[in-house]
């Protein structure tokens, strides 16, 4: 019998255990706010690039996390991309000339989305559209463009016009 009472005990510790490992795997994937059905409200924003934008990616005013991206899509007209942001519902005083930028956590981190507040007496609410956004800095470019200027690109191409020239 006491055999049988420490063989329970260790189940029950590890079945403890291996829900702790799922809470925690929750937490840090970001998958939590989704399976809770956390409540807010959709505001869109249109970019000229994303970079490596994701969905679930963090939305912060300050630093601090005031929802995720929801959804991205590209506008057919326009080849723009459009990013759907669900902002948390007690989050209901952003100013909306707020403007949107995408960042990057870190030298090489994930992409995210900061706003930056605006002025206005009028609020975000669930349907607007942040109209003023700043696209991604893509670090690619800017080693191409580091590289051309330090190579001299202008100057190969005024020698080769100078040239025909003669």
């Amino acid at each position: 019998m006491n055999s049988r009472f420490v063989e329970t005990f260790v189940g029950f510790f590890m079945l403890l255990g291996v829900l702790a490992l799922l809470v925690l795997a929750l937490q840090v994937s970001g998958l939590s706010t989704e399976l809770t059905g956390q409540n807010g409200y959709k505001v869109t924003a249109a970019f000229d690039n994303i970079g490596d934008l994701k969905v679930r990616a963090p939305v912060t005013i300050g630093g601090v996390r005031v929802g995720q991206v929801s959804s991205i899509s590209l506008d057919p007209i326009s080849f723009k991309a459009n990013v759907t942001i669900l902002l948390d519902s007690n989050q209901n005083k952003i100013p909306s000339d707020s403007s949107a930028s995408i960042y990057t956590a870190g030298l090489l981190g994930a992409n995210y989305i900061s706003l930056t507040p605006g002025f206005d007496n009028d609020f975000l609410h669930n349907g607007s559209v942040i109209s003023q956004t700043h696209p991604a800095i893509v670090l690619e470019n800017l080693i191409g463009q580091l590289m051309f200027k330090l190579g001299g690109g202008d100057n190969k191409k005024a020698d080769t016009t100078e040239a025909s020239k003669q």
